[in-house]
């Protein structure tokens, strides 16, 4: 793929993103590789967290003894079932392994209420079913039955958006390593190849949309992925994915400590329902994950940028999170307001940053 075809997608692949990194690490690659993995264990764990010897870059930021554990369960026989709140980098880390132990992030699964039996084990090219029957041409494998044959990790996002019935196919698939293709005569069976998993992944807020059964969960491994509680880690991430957005838009912004601070702050403060010093407020139901901080950053520098022409501020960042703070629950803008003129006004005192912080904040129409 050319450089100008890679520039002209808003979003490329894991791979092919971190492509120079994946080779770097495969060349110096020395230790015992899992059957049918692109990369050894510690490889992979260095693609997700970093090898600054390598020049590898820390991908995700939180909990490293999770990522080693995840690799684990990869190895295994069950597979690995991410789960958290909105927001907290469970696709994201699902794609890094994948990316690491496959070489491909292609095959995956949207769950929602529309998958069907099909999405998991395989359909038909009807026109060539009419024409000549049952048959490997007209058979359409889904993206698991393609990981199946060749060996890789196959994502489901989402799983439990998926109806009870279909999630439980995969009970036999997970357990058995086979799908069977009756349609194509009795000793029609796929059996995975080496290499072959399943990452799914869960949103907690989702809990009792369509429970797992007992039987699927006991073919996962679960791991929890908990928002970022370093404060110095979530600033270094909000850095890094807001500098490859505005990199990708053909310009820069100006992001200073100052203002990176405002966000962080506000950030955690609210979503753990405790000021930095210690005093307790009302907690938004929002979700005030590391993802919609780096979607306020964003959005900010857009608008320094392209309306102002100048860096971000405390005003930028307080229109943005306006935005977030009332995307749920309208007692929220409440809960916001409470922030804005205890917290952010105290600190105005001090700071011309929060003081333009608390201005911006005060103009909104928070209910």
């Amino acid at each position: 793929m050319s450089n100008v075809e890679e520039t002209a997608v808003l979003r490329p692949a894991t791979e092919v993103r971190f492509a120079g990194e994946l080779q770097r690490l495969s060349e110096a690659d020395k230790n015992l590789k899992p059957p049918g993995w692109r990369l050894s264990a510690r490889a992979v764990r260095s693609f997700v967290l970093g090898d600054e010897a390598l020049g590898v870059s820390r991908k995700f930021y939180g909990d490293d003894a999770l990522v080693e554990r995840a690799i684990v369960s990869l190895m295994g026989e069950q597979g690995l079932m991410l789960v958290g709140e909105p927001g907290t980098a469970k696709s994201m880390l699902s794609e890094l392994l994948a990316a690491a132990v496959s070489g491909s992030t292609r095959l995956v699964v949207q769950g929602s209420a529309g998958t069907t039996e099909d999405h998991l084990r395989y359909g038909w090219n009807y026109a060539l079913l009419i024409a000549q029957g049952p048959s490997r041409q007209a058979l359409v494998p889904s993206p698991v039955l393609q990981a199946m044959q060749e060996g890789t990790i196959v994502r489901i996002e989402e799983l439990t958006r998926c109806a009870p019935e279909i999630q439980d196919g995969l009970i036999s698939i997970l357990s058995e390593k086979t799908i069977a293709i009756p349609e194509l005569g009795d000793e029609a069976v796929v059996r995975a190849a080496p290499g072959f998993n399943v990452i799914g992944t869960a949103n907690l807020r989702d809990r009792g949309v369509n429970e797992m059964s007992s039987a699927l969960k006991r073919r996962f491994n679960f791991e929890t992925v908990h928002p970022i509680g370093d404060p110095a880690f979530e600033r270094e991430l909000i850095e890094r994915r807001l500098a490859d957005r505005m990199t990708g838009a053909g310009t820069e912004a100006k992001l200073p400590p100052a203002a990176l601070d405002i966000l962080v702050s506000c950030f955690q403060e609210l979503r753990e329902g405790r000021t930095r010093e210690g005093v307790a407020i009302p907690k938004p139901a929002a979700v005030m994950s590391t993802a919609e901080a780096v979607n306020v950053a964003h959005a900010a520098a857009l608008e320094a940028v392209y309306l102002q022409g100048g860096e971000v501020t405390g005003g930028h960042l307080a229109r943005q999170i306006g935005g977030v703070v009332l995307k749920d629950d309208p007692a929220d803008g409440a809960k916001f307001k409470s922030y804005v003129d205890h917290v952010a006004k105290d600190r105005a005192r001090s700071s011309g940053d929060w003081r333009s912080f608390y201005e911006a904040a005060r103009a909104l129409r928070l209910g």
